[in-house]
């Protein structure tokens, strides 16, 4: 039944490929083989090769922060990357493409070997306010952690944490302006359900780290043992 059901889903509503409008898929091969997946995990902060984050302190530039590390599939640098995720968050709103963007994810994850790492986890989405929610109609990083939840076999939980307050874009601000703009906006409002528990942190894009460093201190002032993140992207402020 399921089988017949996409069957006639694809026949009226045929799936093309974000970047090059080949058909049959959001993300075609050719396409994807453009795409350099991360085959290491890099301090969150430096972004060092060299020195992956050890839970507390990168070993390259010392930096202390709440995030205890990243998980990260591919540079946003990349005009593929790029324009999906648009097309993802901004107008035409392709709710869809989160599926070819957590399967770069899951890619990483897979080369990585770490599959124990996520034993007993908690996937939280990063949360959007919920004006902002209404108008684009879903959270792209609830829409990308239910797939990777499925795929990864992972429980997601996106209802503990709320954003409380309506913020401007961090797109145009500086590293600075990020940190104050998304101070203190987050709330934990069910901090039993991550006690003690190493959470997992997703949004589709890395730039500083302010936002995922703002929720962990949420979440580790709630109880959270440790708190982690995944994102498809990473970004750097020129």
């Amino acid at each position: 039944m399921e089988k017949i059901k996409n069957f006639a889903w694809n026949i009226l509503f045929p799936k093309f490929c974000a970047n090059c409008g080949a058909e049959g898929t959001y993300l075609c091969p050719d396409c994807l083989s453009l795409i350099e997946i991360f085959e290491r995990q890099y301090c969150p902060f430096c972004f060092s090769s060299r020195a992956v984050a050890d839970g507390k302190t990168c070993r390259h530039c010392h930096r202390t922060k709440k995030l205890n590390g990243l998980f990260c599939a591919t540079s946003y640098d990349n005009f593929i990357v790029k324009k999906i995720i648009c097309q993802l968050k901004y107008e035409p709103f392709v709710r869809e493409l989160a599926r070819p963007l957590s399967s770069l994810i899951i890619t990483h994850l897979a080369f990585l070997k770490k599959q124990s790492f996520f034993e007993n986890c908690l996937l939280i989405p990063i949360p959007l306010h919920i004006k902002k929610h209404k108008f684009r109609g879903f959270n792209q990083a609830e829409e990308i952690a239910k797939k990777l939840s499925s795929a990864l076999k992972i429980p997601i939980n996106d209802k503990a944490l709320i954003k409380i307050k309506k913020t401007p874009a961090q797109t145009e601000l500086n590293n600075k302006k990020r940190r104050e703009n998304i101070k203190n906006v987050f709330l934990c409002k069910q901090p039993e359900t991550i006690k003690n528990r190493r959470i997992i942190l997703v949004d589709d894009v890395f730039t500083t780290g302010s936002t995922m460093e703002e929720v962990a201190i949420t979440l580790k002032k709630s109880g959270a043992r440790e708190v982690w993140g995944i994102a498809v992207a990473r970004s750097r402020l020129n």
